[in-house]
């Protein structure tokens, strides 16, 4: 028998993905630290520690191409590249980032 909780965390990090992204391009430089991004993730319910924050970081900077991240001390400097942008903007749609939902009049 099948879980019910079958797919959840693929679901889940597509969209602390999104959530991710999102914050970077709300940015007017594209940027954030890793800090402001952990609270940001928190504020929609995403209670995870920075290790996950990271994890899903390393995920967006590798496999999807979409984001740059430098180290400063123990802080991460993350910045949203023009592919995470056209996700964000609908203009392309990414596999393992959850599609953004159309603007409401």
């Amino acid at each position: 028998m099948e879980s019910h909780f079958a797919g959840f965390r693929d679901h889940y990090d597509g969209n602390a993905r999104l959530i991710i992204l999102r914050a970077l391009n709300e940015q007017g430089d594209g940027r954030l630290n890793d800090s402001l991004l952990l609270k940001t993730l928190q504020t929609f319910g995403i209670n995870k520690g920075r290790d996950y924050l990271r994890q899903q970081l390393a995920w967006l900077e590798t496999e999807a191409g979409v984001v740059r991240t430098t180290d400063i001390g123990t802080a991460q400097i993350v910045q949203i590249l023009e592919a995470g942008e056209d996700h964000v903007e609908q203009r392309r749609v990414l596999p393992g980032i959850a599609k953004p939902s159309r603007p409401r009049a």
